[in-house]
């Protein structure tokens, strides 16, 4: 499996990874890629952004969902830079302090939570690594404290990976820490799945 490691400033390609104690049979059971299962209501926050700019949540006339994406050095530097890139350029702020109110999707400018972060991580990999929206997934999960948290899903050929304002790390999804509740369609970006083999939440498989 392809996987990322930033080692100080150098961005380089990874083969193996280490888990931790009593990780190792979640991970097998949770395999490479998320199953998809049923139609899950989309997040009152993208409701909201999708009222404001009906674009965001468009589908793409008879589109087809997008092949996975064929992962290389060159794509993967430019995927794991972008990751760093916009967690070091964003600051972590709450929608109630920002705007007043509890939830409130936007593509941030200089602050913002957890679902800006994915919302510019998104726009930056669509335009600058051009891979198709149909494989840049908002994606709900829970964290180990039981808090609701949000990342960004890149559908690939070798896995689903997780690109995370929490890490600066590019992950396989079956490394993270959370629970995984639902994502968006490959297919509609308007419309959710739940993540049938989500819940189970890796412990010590991380130094967080």
């Amino acid at each position: 499996m392809v996987g990322f490691r930033a080692i100080g400033a150098t961005l380089v390609l990874c083969l193996t990874a280490a888990f931790g104690p009593g990780s190792a049979q979640a991970i097998e059971a949770r395999g490479p890629f998320m199953q998809i299962g049923v139609e899950a209501p989309r997040p009152i926050g993208q409701q909201g952004l999708c009222k404001r700019d009906p674009a965001e949540c468009r589908p793409v006339a008879k589109r087809s969902p997008s092949a996975p994406v064929a992962l290389n050095p060159k794509l993967i530097h430019a995927i794991a830079t972008i990751n760093v890139s916009v967690n070091s350029q964003i600051k972590p702020e709450s929608d109630e302090d920002l705007y007043g109110v509890e939830e409130y999707w936007t593509y941030p400018k200089t602050a913002g939570d957890c679902e800006d972060f994915v919302l510019r991580k998104r726009k930056r990999l669509h335009d600058e690594a051009r891979i198709d929206l149909g494989n840049l997934l908002i994606t709900v999960v829970k964290k180990t404290n039981g808090e609701g948290h949000a990342v960004l899903t890149l559908h690939t050929t070798d896995g689903d990976f997780i690109l995370d304002n929490l890490n600066w790390r590019v992950l396989p999804w079956n490394q993270t820490p959370y629970a995984f509740l639902k994502r968006q369609s490959t297919a509609d970006p308007g419309k959710w799945n739940r993540i049938a083999n989500g819940r189970d939440v890796l412990v010590g498989s991380l130094d967080r």
